[in-house]
């Protein structure tokens, strides 16, 4: 009966999607994202490039891969977003928040602002998350932290530059917090809130995707990286490939903050496990 239902539902789908689309699929977001499908994300890739054909008014999916390969038609980044997957929430695995204030905390002064990059920012609420512990760390609303938010889907990317959400994204956060660090919207914004401006200074969001030969980051300039939950959508050559450009940006006290669902033993000659799903930088040259 289950399979009955499916097939139902295949053929009533208004595009014609076969085989050689799906792999075409699978193919063309490894090669601009390093995303990696399995064949039980067949039923998604449809559902989520179907209203790129709407849009676009196009009748089967091998016409509309032509154009997302036309690098005239201009839509390969609306490919892109629609393949990324963007699950979030404020302080989304706790435990390492503390960790990172305490690394916060411990780390010398220098006189320079203590640098973090969020590689996976979706709508901002782990960079903003990152933002509030470093002035919970610090006590102040103007800690020495700068926070560089980057993601490959520049949907999510704009939504995160707003800093403005439903207030049931924040229901989690107790009252102190949301009272510090929040602003409630009133009139036509009623039941909606945004991130004060404070925080707002110290996050730059950008663009950016891992699969870039250059970050355009400086070697060794990094107290933290948090790549959480991205690496589980790469299959293990690009996530080595990842840590490769990563590994040399963490300072010598840097750590990188990975998934729980996350491992890279195959990249031990890269990171080394220091805690929790927390990595930090294998020496490259002597030492430990």
């Amino acid at each position: 009966m289950r399979e009955q239902v499916r097939e139902q539902a295949v053929e009533e789908r208004p595009f014609a999607f076969d085989e050689r689309d799906f792999r075409r699929v699978c193919r063309m977001i490894h090669a601009r994202a390093g995303i990696h499908l399995g064949a039980h994300k067949r039923d998604m890739v449809y559902s989520r490039l179907a209203r790129r054909l709407r849009a676009r008014g196009f009748e089967t999916f091998s016409d509309y891969l032509d154009m997302v390969e036309d690098a005239d038609a201009g839509e390969d980044q609306h490919f892109i977003n629609a393949l990324t997957t963007n699950l979030t929430s404020f302080f989304r695995e706790a435990h390492h928040f503390p960790l990172l204030a305490a690394q916060l905390q411990a780390a010398p002064s220098s006189g320079q602002p203590l640098r973090i990059w969020c590689c996976a920012a979706s709508t901002g609420e782990e960079p903003w998350s990152l933002a509030i512990t470093a002035c919970e760390a610090f006590g102040t609303l103007a800690p020495p932290v700068r926070i560089l938010a980057t993601d490959i889907d520049t949907a999510v990317l704009q939504s995160a530059m707003r800093g403005v959400y439903p207030l049931e994204r924040i229901e989690s956060i107790d009252i102190e917090r949301k009272r510090r660090f929040f602003q409630r919207g009133s009139g036509a914004n009623a039941g909606q809130c945004r991130v004060r401006p404070e925080l707002r200074a110290l996050v730059e969001f950008r663009p950016l995707n891992l699969l870039d030969a250059d970050y355009g980051l400086r070697p060794g300039s990094l107290l933290a990286v948090f790549c959480r939950n991205v690496m589980i959508y790469f299959d293990k050559p690009t996530q080595y490939a990842v840590l490769q450009r990563i590994a040399p940006l963490l300072s010598p006290d840097g750590r990188m903050y990975a998934g729980h669902s996350e491992s890279f033993n195959h990249a031990a000659d890269l990171v080394a496990p220091c805690g929790r799903t927390v990595y930090r930088a294998v020496a490259r040259t002597g030492g430990a």
